[in-house]
């Protein structure tokens, strides 16, 4: 039983419950914790007070009511890694207090509470729904923790009614804009409107930045956060660029070929009326090693359930929409010869690196000086230089061995990633040969290096530190449905201060699914690599889980390779035999066991990165 302490001294208690508040560890290493305290709220102050089994209590903060500004609901999909899953916020001065409730009745009786105390308070206009994390707000993005809210802050809980739906209309009205649930969401508020995974809803005003209102098919009208909803695409393809309307296969084949970009794709009319084919270039590998160029055309097949229609290429990945496959196609091969990667039309002049926003990214050859090669990557040379009298670090390309369209996707998604614990893209330089991309510059170099060098020098401390740093990274990429696919010590860097963080992303994939099927014949780390890569090719988050696994062997072995006196062959052999790497001599029994259930034989026994994190952060915690 929870002992409270004594209350006879405080003006009159309205709530007191055990609650978690979030807070941020003082060292470098530790992520945000999350500590259980008994909160109080009376008549002028908020206060929370630490509990410990037989000690006294002791008081650890205190917020009088008339600084509070904003009391309201956090809607997120962050991971939560405390028992309590139901935040909500409290921001005060210049501060916000992150409070977490075993139930939504419980985070509901608070906020009622805190807002009708506050409510004649110098209140906010306008607040911010998501976390505040990594040096962002999630819901807008805006990297001052003080900018103003981006969604209306409604004090006395009366948020306005939605728009009521016009009776005349018909739910199949062409205009009407469909959105589809990525997830199931649960009301928090009366003006909340449920949602169910993959069912379809109706758009009635998206004016609000975080939260529209949308209409189900049984006419019930409600809020809903955009973050679990996506607009629906059409079956209309004429409006695509991709869709060449009347162009037969042997012109289908010459665009191609003139067009020369491994992936380079179209789709077209089928010799069949009504049926559509998707034309492919690549260059596939002969039996003397060189590259030679094909085109393989693929027929979109149909399958029909009753009056429902679906589109595939591939008969395991089936789509609604001809949109909706070639998307999905983009980013996965999926038994095809290679993703759909670069898109050619025979009426459209593609410009170059179009998705680049230049005013953003394009950085002046002027401003940038080389002054030292750092070492060889997969693509080219990396060069040390400043830019703006700034330290960076300069990755070429290498002249027909990157393509631009595989230049462009590398860039896009570090544009897409922004954390910490991940190397930070600063620009691109397009507008010479060979073409630049520009990074922070990491001063300690590669970990795999910055371990073998001072090997014997490093505490149990730095050691776990490095995989804190590493699964916070991670973490964040699983959130954002991303996966690495080559997660070693040797695609990490250390900065000045011994930060560790992820780099090398040209094997990072967008997924949908949190699933990536690489095309065939694609090269793989063995030694990295879990088991359903290595027999199937097929990539998630869990298989990245695996990688992190034999990262942290990495690290705790000092730099060694894993598997160091086999041969790829005998790791498979290894790994089919149900074996794994033995502990390192530095390893506690603790980190091991942390190991050995990334290194689970079915994907779906292995932890997801934010409970390896949490697992982590609690062993930073022990003495």
């Amino acid at each position: 039983m929870v002992k409270y302490p004594d209350f006879t001294m405080y003006p009159r208690v309205i709530l007191k419950e055990t609650l978690f508040k979030k807070s941020q560890q003082k060292r470098r290493t530790s992520p945000s914790n999350y500590k259980e305290r008994i909160f109080v709220l009376n008549t002028q102050n908020l206060t929370y007070f630490e509990q410990r089994p037989g000690k006294k209590t002791t008081q650890k903060g205190c917020i009088e009511l008339s600084n509070i500004k904003c009391v309201e609901i956090v809607r997120s999909d962050v991971p939560i890694p405390c028992d309590y899953k139901y935040p909500f916020q409290v921001a005060h001065d210049s501060y916000y207090l992150y409070v977490f409730a075993p139930d939504n009745d419980s985070r509901l009786k608070w906020v009622r509470a805190l807002k009708e105390a506050t409510q004649n308070n110098n209140l906010f206009l306008k607040y911010h729904p998501d976390f505040w994390v990594e040096g962002k707000w999630r819901c807008c993005h805006q990297t001052e923790k003080l900018a103003t809210g981006c969604s209306e802050y409604y004090p006395n809980g009366a948020k306005p009614l939605p728009p009521t739906p016009d009776p005349t209309r018909r739910s199949s009205d062409p205009e009407d804009r469909i959105v589809v649930a990525l997830r199931n969401f649960n009301p928090v508020e009366d003006t909340d409107l449920p949602l169910h995974k993959d069912e379809e809803y109706f758009v009635i005003d998206s004016s609000e930045p975080n939260w529209w209102t949308v209409r189900d098919k049984n006419g019930n009208v409600g809020t809903v956060p955009c973050i679990y909803i996506a607009e629906k695409i059409s079956n209309n393809i004429d409006k695509f660029e991709w869709y060449n309307k009347d162009v037969n296969r042997t012109d289908a084949e010459s665009l191609l070929m003139r067009e020369n970009k491994d992936g380079g794709f179209m789709v077209r009319d089928s010799k069949h009326p009504g049926v559509y084919t998707v034309s492919i270039f690549s260059r596939v590998s002969g039996n003397d090693g060189e590259k030679y160029p094909l085109v393989k055309h693929y027929q979109i097949k149909v399958q029909r359930e009753g009056e429902k229609v679906m589109y595939y290429l591939a008969e395991k990945y089936v789509f609604p929409t001809i949109p909706e496959l070639i998307r999905y196609h983009q980013h996965n091969p999926a038994g095809l010869i290679t993703r759909l990667r670069h898109c050619v039309s025979r009426n459209v002049t593609n410009p170059r690196i179009k998705e680049l926003p230049s005013d953003k990214w394009e950085i002046h050859p002027d401003e940038l000086t080389l002054s030292e090669e750092l070492g060889s990557g997969q693509f080219g040379l990396v060069w040390k230089g400043s830019w703006n009298d700034l330290q960076v670090a300069v990755k070429t390309v290498r002249e027909g061995f990157m393509s631009e369209e595989e230049f462009k996707e590398e860039a896009q998604v570090m544009m897409k990633l922004s954390h910490n614990k991940l190397v930070q893209l600063y620009g691109v330089v397009t507008q010479r040969s060979p073409i630049y991309l520009v990074f922070e510059f990491m001063e300690n170099g590669c970990l795999t290096d910055f371990l073998r060098a001072r090997k014997g020098s490093f505490s149990q401390e730095v050691l776990l530190g490095m995989c804190l740093d590493v699964s916070e990274g991670m973490a964040y990429l699983e959130t954002s449905n991303f996966i690495h696919r080559d997660l070693a010590a040797r695609n990490c860097l250390v900065s000045e201060d011994n930060v560790v963080k992820i780099s090398d992303f040209g094997m990072t994939r967008f997924v949908l699914d949190d699933q990536y099927t690489s095309s065939y014949g694609s090269k793989f780390p063995v030694r990295w690599s879990s088991p359903e890569v290595i027999k199937f090719g097929k990539y998630s988050s869990k298989s990245d889980v695996w990688s992190f696994g034999v990262f942290m062997w990495e690290v705790y072995s000092e730099g060694r390779v894993p598997y160091d006196s086999r041969s790829n062959a005998e790791v498979v052999e290894t790994l089919n035999a149900g074996q794994r790497l033995l502990r390192p001599r530095l390893c506690p029994q603790s980190v091991y066991e942390l190991m050995q259930w990334s290194w689970k034989e079915k994907p779906e026994d292995r932890p997801s990165f934010a409970l390896l994190l949490h697992e982590l952060a609690c062993l930073e915690q022990e003495p």
